[in-house]
């Protein structure tokens, strides 16, 4: 029984990774010359519509946070009004 364990865990093993070596392109040139290029922008934006839609999108959620943190301080610093 171990060894039809094992069998069967070796072959599920060169399954996963000789499909994935197939799939896998070496891209890090490309990536290079694309971030090191001189266009002006900022290295975080300079991967197109999705980097800027991303920054956008945390910049945003992190000044609405920030607002929303300090609308609570105020809040509970407020002292309770008796009934």
């Amino acid at each position: 029984m171990w060894r039809n364990v094992q069998a069967l865990r070796q072959i599920s093993q060169r399954t996963i990774s000789t499909a994935s070596r197939r799939q896998l392109e070496n891209r890090v040139s490309e990536n290079q010359k694309l971030f090191q290029e001189d266009n002006g922008l900022p290295v975080h934006l300079k991967g197109g519509p999705k980097d800027s839609m991303l920054y956008r999108t945390t910049a945003g959620l992190t000044l609405f946070g920030t607002m929303y943190a300090v609308y609570y301080l105020l809040v509970s610093s407020m002292p309770k009004k008796p009934n």
